[in-house]
């Protein structure tokens, strides 16, 4: 992941040092880790690049819960659109066992833990398609991405280092 944020903070290197982390914070996959990747690696302050992350990967957030729905609805009239969508519903809610289990705190849990195919955007599309209340799953949603960020600044930043050290 590191490799691609770094080729991302090249890509767009001439924008302002937090306007990068915000628009990497807002990519699907690298999300907040990966904004938070890059304040590091661009040597923002932490305070700052906190809260950009935060406010980048949570400002496509209701788009998300709002809109997938028809979008993918939309694309399904699509033959070719139609395998892929079904495709990607079917690997997200292969992820919905967690959800099922623990309701919504199950949810905050799988966008707060940062793990490879988790995060608020996958985190979204499962309250969508599982047909979870979008404003209760807002609130769960941006309460795992604190916990997100919280657990990827103790690396990102190197305070976990700190702390032993």
């Amino acid at each position: 992941m590191e490799n691609l944020v770094q080729n991302l903070v090249n890509i767009f290197s001439g924008l302002g040092k937090e306007a990068i982390v915000f628009l990497i914070s807002m990519l699907p996959i690298l999300e907040l880790r990966g904004g938070l990747i890059a304040a590091a690696l661009l040597k923002i302050d932490f305070l700052s690049g906190y809260v950009w992350s935060i406010i980048g990967n949570l400002l496509p957030i209701p788009f998300v819960l709002l809109f997938l729905e028809k979008i993918f609805n939309l694309l399904k009239k699509v033959k070719f659109c139609e395998k892929i969508i079904t495709k990607f519903e079917n690997r997200i809610l292969k992820k919905k066992k967690q959800i099922d289990k623990y309701g919504y705190l199950g949810l905050l849990l799988f966008v707060g833990i940062p793990l490879p195919g988790t995060g608020a955007w996958t985190g979204s599309a499962l309250a969508v398609l599982l047909h979870l209340d979008r404003k209760k799953s807002f609130i769960y949603i941006v309460l795992g991405v604190i916990l997100a960020s919280i657990i990827m600044s103790i690396f990102s930043y190197g305070i976990l280092d700190n702390i032993v050290h």
